[in-house]
C-alpha cells in the first residue's frame, strides 16, 4: 500500500487543464503560476462555493461536544460515549474505566468532569481508552479541536496520550479513516488546542475537491477517541481528567497538508504560453518524439524482441532529462495528432523515486551496451551533483518533488517509500562504478537515517512527514507484501531500524474480524522466524496460495524485485509469492475477465489522470480492473517469461500502444483507448526489469553485493509462507 505517496502523485497528474492546447507543469507550479512565470488569477467563485462560505460565516464560533454536566454520558450532539478495550479477555491487566466526578475545573470553579482510569500493564499487546460519537458532525467551519486535560497526581498519568478523529471514507460506510494527534499531560489543568489541519489522516487525498478546499475533510466526523497504548504511554497505569471537548473557529487555521511551497525563481525572463512554453521546455531536454504513432517490424527471436523494446525505452531516459541538471522529467503526454500539438503535456517536475530509478536506468543502459562506461559515469555524476545541491529536509532526506528547471522543491512532504528508492538507486550506482562514484554515492547515502520514519509503537514505517505542519503522516505502511518492503529491507539492513519491524511490525494478513478484506485468511496463526513471533496466513484463489498485496497490482507485488533477490533467496517465501501473484495476474485477466491481455497496476487512465488498477482477489482491499499497463508485464518476465513475451507481442498486435520511446503507459482493454503518456516511474520499472531479465539479475546483484545490503539476506531466506503452521494457544490479536 502506497497511499500517501501514490495519492500525492495522483494529485500532480489529475488536475484540470484549460481547454485547447495545454502543457503540463506540476500542481505546485500551477497553484503558484510559476510555470508561466506570473501568478495566476484566482478563478471565479462558483455558486456552490459561495453558498458554502456563506454557511460557514453563519456558523457559531464553537460547537460543544461534551462538558459532562449532563445526567449521563450522552454528549451534546446526542451521541453515545463509553470506554473501550482492545482485548476484553485481558481485562484484569488491560482496562479503561470512566466516571463523572465533581472537582475544580480549569477555571477554578467546581465542575463535573470525565475521569478516565486506564491500565495497559499487560504481557499481551494492550490498548484502550474513551470514545464519544460525533454523529456525522460537519466541522468544516471550525479550525481547532479543544479540550481541557490534567493528570491525576495520586494515581499517576502518562506524559502523552493520543486522540483520534474517525470518519467513514465512503458513502457506503464500509471503510473508516482516522487522524490522530499526540497530547501532552501535566498535573495542572491545561487547554489543549489542536489545529485540525494537522490531523491529516481524515483527508482523502484521492478526492480532487480536497485539493481545492481541504476543510471539507472535516465533514461527517463520526467519533472522537482517546487512546492509551502499551508501547506509547510512559506510565502503564494511571488516570487523567478531561472536560469541555469542543470544535472552535479561531480564524487562524494554519497551513494545510495540500499546500505547496512558494516559488522564488522564474523559469523564463518573460511570460511564455502554449507552444512557446513547450518549445522552451523541450530545448532543455535531450530530444522529444517526432511522431505520435510508430509502426515497426519486431524480431521474431525473443531476446532480440526484448532488446528492441529496451533500446526504444532507453530513448526516454536519454532524452526526457533536463540537460542542465540531469533530472528526469516525471511525465510527458503527446498531442493527439502531433507530439507538440493540442493535448501535449510536459511535466517539468520530478520526484525522488524517479531519480533513484533513473540512476538504475543509466546503469542498465551501460549493461545493455547502449552507452559507454564513461558516458554512464558522467550522466550519473551530473545527477548526483544536482541531488547533493537540492534543498533537503533537516532529517537528511529529500523532499518528495522538485522542479527540474529551477531545482526548487515543490512539496513539503518527505516520503519514506520515495526516499527508499533514491537510496536503492545510490547503492546500485555505488557498486556498479565503485572507482568513479562510490565516494559521492556514500556522501548521499550517509545523509539520512531511516529511523526518522520508524514508528516504534506499531513497529512500522510511517508514510512520511509534513515539514510545514511539523507532523508525521497519520498512516504507517502496515501490509507486508507491498512496494515499501524494499525501503524496509534497506532500513533493517543498515541497522537504522530493528529486525522486529520486518516480522512483528508488517502484516502478512489481516485478522479475521477485518471484514472489509477480500477473503478470510487461511492459517493466520502465530509463527516464529529468527526468534520473532508474528501472525502469518494467506489467501487462496483457484488453487493458488498467496500472501496478498493491498490492491492486487503488479506494482506493489513486483517492483521490489528490481533490487531484492526474492526469487533467488526466498524460494519458499517472497519469491514463491511473486510467482503466484504473476500466475494470478495472468489467470484472473485471461480466464476470469476474458481479456485478451493481462498486467494491471497503478498507471495512467486513458480517460484522464492516474488511477489504481489491479487483480482484486490478490489484494487485501483490491483495485478495479479494465486498464492494462506494459510495465506490469515487464515486471513479470522473470517469473513467467514465455507468457510475458507473448503478452507484450499481443499488446503491440491489438493496440496502437507503441511509440518512439517504446510502450505508451496504458490501454483500456475493451475500447482500445491508449494513454499516450510516458511516465518516468513506469518506463523505469520496465527498463530495469528488462535489464535484469536479459542480464541474469544484474541490478539485484549490484544491490546485494554491497556489504551493508547483504546483511539483510537472512530476512528473505528465513521465512516460508505456506509451510504447515505449528498450532498454539496464542490468541489472534487484532493489534498485529
Amino acid at each position: 500500500m502506497r497511499k500517501i505517496a501514490l495519492m500525492l502523485m495522483m494529485a500532480f497528474l489529475l488536475y484540470s487543464l484549460p481547454s485547447g492546447f495545454a502543457v503540463e507543469t506540476s500542481a505546485a507550479e500551477q497553484s503558484q503560476g510559476a510555470g508561466k512565470d506570473q501568478p495566476a488569477g484566482k478563478p471565479a467563485m462558483s455558486q456552490n462555493e459561495a453558498a458554502d462560505r456563506a454557511k460557514a460565516a453563519a456558523q457559531p464560533t464553537e460547537i460543544l461536544v461534551d462538558d459532562f454536566e449532563g445526567e449521563d454520558l450522552r454528549n451534546h450532539l446526542d451521541g453515545e460515549s463509553g470506554a473501550w478495550n482492545m482485548n476484553p479477555e485481558d481485562e484484569n491487566n488491560a482496562y479503561a474505566d470512566i466516571e463523572i466526578v465533581d472537582m475544580a475545573g480549569k477555571d477554578g470553579e467546581k465542575n463535573r468532569v470525565l475521569k478516565l482510569v486506564y491500565s495497559v500493564d499487560s504481557s499481551l499487546p494492550a490498548s484502550n481508552g474513551f470514545w464519544t460519537k460525533l454523529r456525522d458532525l460537519d466541522a468544516e467551519p471550525y479550525d481547532h479541536l479543544q479540550f481541557d486535560v490534567k493528570g491525576d497526581e495520586t494515581e499517576g498519568f502518562p506524559q502523552l496520550f493520543r486522540i483520534e478523529l474517525k470518519k467513514f471514507k465512503d458513502e457506503q460506510r464500509t471503510e473508516k479513516i482516522k487522524g490522530s494527534f499526540e497530547v501532552p499531560v501535566t498535573a495542572e489543568w491545561q487547554t489543549v488546542s489542536i489545529p485540525l489541519n494537522k490531523i491529516t489522516g481524515i483527508i482523502d487525498f484521492g478526492n480532487p475537491e480536497i485539493w481545492k478546499n481541504p476543510a471539507i475533510a472535516r465533514k461527517n466526523l463520526d467519533e472522537f477517541v482517546v487512546v492509551f497504548q502499551d508501547r506509547f504511554v510512559t506510565k502503564k497505569k494511571g488516570a487523567i481528567y478531561i472536560d469541555n471537548i469542543k470544535f472552535v473557529k479561531t480564524g487562524d487555521p494554519g497551513p494545510t497538508a495540500v499546500d505547496f511551497p512558494p516559488r522564488k525563481v522564474e523559469k523564463t525572463p518573460v511570460r511564455l504560453e502554449g507552444l512557446e512554453y513547450a518549445q522552451f521546455l523541450v530545448k532543455r531536454l535531450g530530444g522529444f518524439p517526432a511522431k505520435v504513432s510508430v509502426k515497426k517490424q519486431f524480431p521474431a527471436e525473443d531476446r532480440a524482441f526484448l532488446m528492441e523494446i529496451a533500446k526504444d525505452t532507453w530513448r526516454f531516459f536519454n532524452e526526457v532529462v533536463d540537460q542542465e541538471h540531469g533530472l528526469p522529467l516525471d511525465t510527458i503526454q503527446l498531442g493527439e495528432k502531433e507530439p507538440l500539438g493540442e493535448g501535449c503535456w510536459i511535466g517539468d517536475y520530478t520526484n525522488v523515486t524517479n531519480i533513484g530509478i533513473y540512476l538504475m536506468c543509466v546503469v542498465s543502459a551501460y549493461d545493455l551496451g547502449f552507452i559507454t562506461r564513461e558516458d554512464a559515469v558522467a550522466r550519473i555524476r551530473k545527477t548526483m551533483t544536482t541531488v547533493e545541491k537540492l534543498p533537503y529536509h533537516k532529517s537528511g532526506f529529500p523532499f518528495n518533488y522538485y522542479d527540474t528547471t529551477t531545482c526548487e522543491r515543490t512539496s513539503y512532504f518527505v516520503s519514506l517509500v520515495d526516499s527508499g528508492w533514491l537510496v536503492a538507486g545510490l547503492y546500485v550506482v555505488k557498486n556498479a562504478f565503485p572507482e568513479e562514484l562510490s565516494e559521492q554515492a556514500e556522501r548521499l547515502l550517509n545523509r539520512g537515517n531511516f529511523a526518522f520514519f520508524y514508528d516504534p509503537v506499531d513497529r512500522q514505517m510511517r508514510h512520511g512527514y509534513y515539514d510545514h505542519l511539523e507532523v508525521y503522516s497519520d498512516y504507517d505502511y502496515g501490509a507486508f507484501y507491498t512496494e515499501p518492503r524494499s525501503a524496509s529491507y534497506i532500513a533493517v539492513a543498515r541497522g537504522d531500524v530493528p529486525e522486529e519491524h520486518w516480522f512483528e511490525g508488517m502484516i502478512r494478513t489481516f485478522p479475521e474480524d477485518y471484514t472489509w478484506q477480500q477473503q478470510t485468511p487461511i492459517d493466520r496463526v502465530e509463527r516464529t522466524t529468527l526468534e520473532f513471533k508474528y501472525f502469518g496466513g494467506y489467501y487462496e484463489w483457484k488453487g493458488i496460495k498467496y500472501v496478498p498485496s493491498w490492491g492486487g497490482s503488479a506494482f506493489e507485488a513486483l517492483m521490489p524485485t528490481l533490487v531484492l533477490k526474492e526469487k533467488e533467496l526466498a524460494s519458499e517465501g517472497l519469491g514463491l509469492n511473486d510467482l503466484n501473484q504473476v500466475l494470478g495476474q495472468i489467470h484472473y485477466a485471461l480466464d476470469e475477465l476474458g481479456q485478451p491481455v493481462w498486467g494491471m497496476s497503478p498507471s495512467s487512465d486513458p480517460d484522464g489522470g492516474y488511477s489504481e488498477f489491479g487483480c482484486a482477489p490478490f489484494g487485501s482491499k483490491g483495485y478495479k480492473a479494465g486498464v492494462v499497463t506494459p510495465h506490469a508485464t515487464a515486471l513479470a518476465l522473470e517469473f513467467a517469461p514465455q507468457e510475458s513475451i507473448k503478452n507484450l507481442r499481443k499488446l503491440i498486435e491489438l493496440y496502437d500502444i507503441y511509440g518512439e520511446y517504446g510502450f505508451y503507459d496504458a490501454v483500456t482493454v475493451k475500447t482500445g483507448k491508449v494513454a499516450r503518456k510516458y511516465l518516468s516511474l513506469d518506463q523505469g520499472m520496465l527498463f530495469v526489469a528488462l535489464n535484469n531479465y536479459l542480464n541474469n539479475g544484474i541490478i539485484r546483484e549490484r544491490f546485494h553485493s554491497d556489504p551493508v545490503m547483504k546483511k539483510g539476506d537472512k530476512l528473505l531466506s528465513a521465512e516460508k509462507f505456506f509451510e504447515a503452521p505449528v498450532k498454539n494457544a496464542v490468541a489472534d490479536n487484532p493489534a498485529t
